[in-house]
Order: structure tokens, then C-alpha cells, then sequence
């Protein structure tokens, strides 16, 4: 079994050093459009480095990680190849707003898995959404181990999986957006900048792994922190008059409006 990956970007990068974990390297293709880029990576991670007509004539599963705008150039360029073999295969696309059905317009009524990956992967904590056609269900578990090292997996109706990604595919830039702007409270109240990074990003991080391993709403745990009269519902409040809630409800709705606009 071998799985290629064609796109060795931040997010190709992430899904191929979590491929390598799971898998023996051999068994991992790169190919990137900067081959010195795909060379570099390989090195690293033991994976083979190799042209990306000899990664379409023989991968089990084929990663897509190229930009939507080039997706269908390189598609054209192993159309071809793809047509020739008489051995099944996987396709597996992280373009974003693109459907399996506009993949599949570009390169052949092949079995895809559409995945919507985030920016955590890199460290073994990404959120991935996917989605499938004509896909086995052995085909979709050997998936599921390739990527079992690149965090959480949730499957979803293709019809959400614009909405997930507004959420899960946007949402670390919101996060990053609040964990800088703690840090900026804590300077503010004297910390240094090193150390109220440290604390917020920490503090993010342990009230996430709370809510999942307890599953309890969020509201139960925010109530549990906030005492009658005390430092935190203080804080609640202002966050409160400057709209905070209704301000991550927009700022997700207009990711997912977008994401629209992209299909």
C-alpha cells in the first residue's frame, strides 16, 4: 500500500509527517511543483520524493493539496495516467470549496475523500472533516489510520462540510486572535508579553481538553468558574457589552458565506 501526496504546503507538510507516523515512510510519495521543496521534506521524514506521473501510475491513495485555483491544471496533467490503470485507487482532496463532484469533473468518476484539515495537524491536534463517494468502507478505514496521528477525525455530510470548515478551518485564527488579545490584558496589567502568551495560549488549550473529556456544555464549565460577585463574571460581563458572542457567531457565518462563494 502506498499513499501519495501531491502539495507539500503547510497543510500537505502536516498530513504527510502524520502519514509517516502511521505508516513506513517508503510507503509515503511527495511530489510538489518545487521539487527542492518535496526533496527537503522527504529528508526529514524519510518519505520518498518522487515525480508526480510515478505517484499517479502507482499510489493506493492519491492526496490532492494543491490550491483550488490549480486544481484543475494538475488534474489534466495525470488524467492520462489515472485513465490507464486497471488497479483501484483513492482519491483524497483538501481544496477548499471545491465538491467531489467538481474533482471528479476534472479528472474521472474516480472514488474520493474530501477532507477539510486545519493548521493544528502539524502538531498531532488537527480537527479534519471529510466526506465520501464511491469509497469502500475498508478504503475509508485504512484513511482513517493513515490519519489517525493527525488528530481528530469527524465525518459529515458533504452539504456541511462548508459550515465545519468555517468553524473548525477558521476557527484557530479566532482563537490565535483571542489568545493574543489575553495576552494583551495580561500586559496590560503588567505581565511581560513572554509570559502572558505562555498563559493564555496554556489556559485555551486546558479549557478545551476540560470540555472534551468531561463533555459537558460550555456553559456548566463557565459557570463553574464564574463565583457570586467574583474576579471572573467581571469579566464575563464586559465581554458581554462588547457583543463578544454575537461577534464569533458573524465572524463564522461570514468564513461559511464565503466558503460559498468559493464553490
Amino acid at each position: 500500500m502506498t499513499y501519495g501526496f501531491i502539495g507539500c504546503g503547510n497543510m500537505g507538510g502536516a498530513l504527510i509527517r502524520a502519514a509517516v507516523k502511521a505508516v513506513n515512510a517508503n510507503q509515503v510519495w511527495i511530489n510538489d511543483m518545487d521539487m527542492d521543496k518535496a526533496g527537503a521534506l522527504a529528508e526529514e521524514t524519510g518519505a520518498i520524493a518522487t515525480d508526480i506521473v510515478d505517484l499517479a501510475q502507482s499510489c493506493d491513495y492519491i492526496f490532492l493539496g494543491v490550491k483550488p485555483q490549480v486544481m484543475e491544471k494538475m488534474l489534466d496533467s495525470i488524467s492520462d495516467v489515472l485513465a490507464e490503470r486497471n488497479d483501484g485507487f483513492v482519491l483524497v482532496s483538501m481544496a477548499a470549496g471545491m465538491t467531489i463532484n467538481k474533482i471528479r469533473s476534472f479528472s474521472g468518476n474516480y472514488p474520493v475523500i474530501r477532507i477539510m484539515p486545519n493548521l493544528a495537524a502539524a502538531v498531532g491536534e488537527g480537527m479534519i472533516l471529510y466526506t465520501h463517494k464511491d469509497v469502500t468502507e475498508t478504503e475509508v478505514e485504512d484513511f482513517l489510520e493513515l490519519m489517525k496521528y493527525a488528530g481528530r477525525l469527524m465525518p459529515v455530510e458533504e452539504s456541511m462540510i462548508d459550515a465545519g470548515c468555517a468553524l473548525s478551518g477558521s476557527g484557530p485564527a479566532f482563537a490565535f486572535l483571542f489568545i493574543e488579545a489575553l495576552a494583551d490584558g495580561g500586559v496590560r496589567c503588567g505581565l511581560k508579553r513572554e509570559e502572558a502568551t505562555v498563559l493564555a495560549a496554556q489556559t485555551l488549550l486546558g479549557a478545551a481538553k476540560l470540555l472534551l473529556e468531561t463533555g459537558k456544555h460550555p456553559a456548566q464549565l463557565k459557570d463553574a468558574v464564574c463565583s457570586p460577585g467574583g474576579t471572573t463574571i467581571a469579566g464575563v460581563s464586559a465581554l458581554e457589552e462588547g457583543a463578544f458572542r454575537s461577534d464569533v457567531i458573524k465572524a463564522v457565518l461570514r468564513a461559511y458565506e464565503r466558503s460559498i462563494e468559493l464553490r
